[in-house]
């Protein structure tokens, strides 16, 4: 049974675009399944349209020597150029896979010049990283990018077709006074995805034990694929990278100190973290500042893009509740949440040299924004601790989210 992904409907409206459609994100998200959905519904209303995937080793060798060899597996469609009344049916192409071809950005690029209007192309890559380097053209104006995440919490309670929930979730984060008679069930939802995180079929599975098992593969075999396609020769050393990080969720990530810890180079430390970003498995916030001498540290701070991911690389999948490192959880879930609210490159942190700090600033410049403090016990939040905050900054909205007052029915930071 197809679960719809918020993004489906954006992606489908994109069809009528001239510009080709690109669906990235981290692997296991989902980017197939939409793939394959979209050209069904397509195919049932006769619209023309063909379906490839660059995993097929016969295809790829093919198209790589030449990109009109794509044309002995679909219909060509009828160029534009050799075409006096510059008529031709209007094709599109689904493509799986795109990143493995030797040079996307070229293929693209020649398909969309050569064909125009008569040829749109849908494709799927799995890791930015892929796409980043072999992407050599910016395909500026020819393409645009959906980055397809794990779910998010209402796409969590969808698959587990609990539509009454998103509901009660939506009117808890729009109304700060609304108390939920159902905050119990979605509060069981929200510790299960705390442990579990997003990944459809973790998500899908009902068995626990399973849960832990789809996870630890993802870990093992997908992951993997990322670090040996993306050229890393000592996979255990980037495990061991991604799993200090893991543990240091919501902290200062300082460079020279995991080189030290590793007995890695810092080349390798910065090449590591760039492979994992364009992998779409963590993120760095930088710091917020406008004071440089008491407020900038270089330092960033390190999130996962799914906390699943981070709870399988410690192997701890212990309910919320028993954890130690739970505030940990929720900051990061935070995180995810205002990712998926603002532009994740607005989102930063604020730290003072003598150790003020407030969890999440959001602002596109310093004029206006929202800040927020993520504590898992309301009464562990001390107000004051954030008034140098608000002096320096009186015109940024700030609001404190607990994890205590989600049970209570109620939302402040509407996450």
């Amino acid at each position: 049974m197809f679960r719809p992904r918020l993004l489906y409907e954006p992606i489908k409206q994109h069809l009528s675009k001239k510009e080709y459609t690109i669906i990235t994100g981290a692997r296991q998200t989902g980017k197939t399944t939409i793939l394959r959905e979209i050209y069904r519904e397509q195919k049932e209303r006769n619209i023309p349209v063909y379906y490839i995937s660059f995993e097929n080793i016969e295809v790829l060798r093919e198209v790589n020597m030449n990109p009109e060899n794509l044309f002995r597996f679909v219909k060509r469609p009828i160029n534009p150029l050799d075409n006096k009344l510059n008529e031709g049916e209007r094709i599109i192409l689904f493509i799986d896979e795109i990143q493995y071809l030797s040079d996307p950005s070229r293929f693209l690029k020649y398909l969309y010049d050569t064909y125009l209007e008569n040829l749109k192309i849908v494709a799927t890559g799995s890791s930015a990283f892929y796409m980043d380097q072999k992407f050599k053209d910016s395909l500026a104006g020819r393409k645009k990018i959906f980055q397809l995440n794990s779910l998010s919490l209402s796409e969590y309670l969808g698959f587990h077709e609990r539509t009454d929930l998103i509901l009660e979730l939506e009117n808890m984060r729009n109304d700060l006074q609304y108390l939920s008679l159902k905050k119990d069930e979605i509060a069981d939802y929200f510790n299960e995805y705390l442990v579990f995180g997003g990944y459809p079929a973790v998500c899908l599975e009902k068995d626990r034990q399973w849960k832990e098992e789809l996870l630890l593969e993802i870990r093992n075999a997908y992951v993997k694929k990322d670090i040996l396609e993306a050229g890393v020769r000592n996979e255990m050393d980037f495990y061991r990278l991604m799993a200090v990080l893991a543990s240091q969720i919501g902290n200062l990530m300082n460079r020279n100190e995991l080189s030290k810890t590793l007995n890695l180079h810092l080349s390798t430390i910065d090449n590591y973290l760039f492979i994992l970003q364009k992998s779409f498995h963590i993120h760095l916030i930088k710091p917020f500042y406008k004071n440089l001498r008491k407020e900038l540290t270089k330092m960033p701070k390190v999130y996962f893009d799914d906390i699943g991911i981070r709870n399988a690389l410690l192997n701890r999948f212990t309910d919320l509740q028993n954890r130690e490192d739970k505030g940990a959880l929720l900051e990061n879930y935070a995180f995810i949440r205002l990712k998926e609210m603002y532009k994740p490159d607005t989102i930063n942190y604020w730290r003072t040299a003598d150790g003020n700090e407030v969890d999440f600033v959001q602002s596109d410049d310093f004029k206006q924004g929202n800040a927020w403090e993520i504590k898992f016990k309301t009464e562990k939040a001390s107000l004051t601790k954030y008034r140098k905050f608000w002096e320096n900054y009186p015109e940024i909205n700030f609001e404190l989210f607990s994890y205590s007052d989600f049970e209570n029915g109620k939302s402040i930071i509407r996450l």
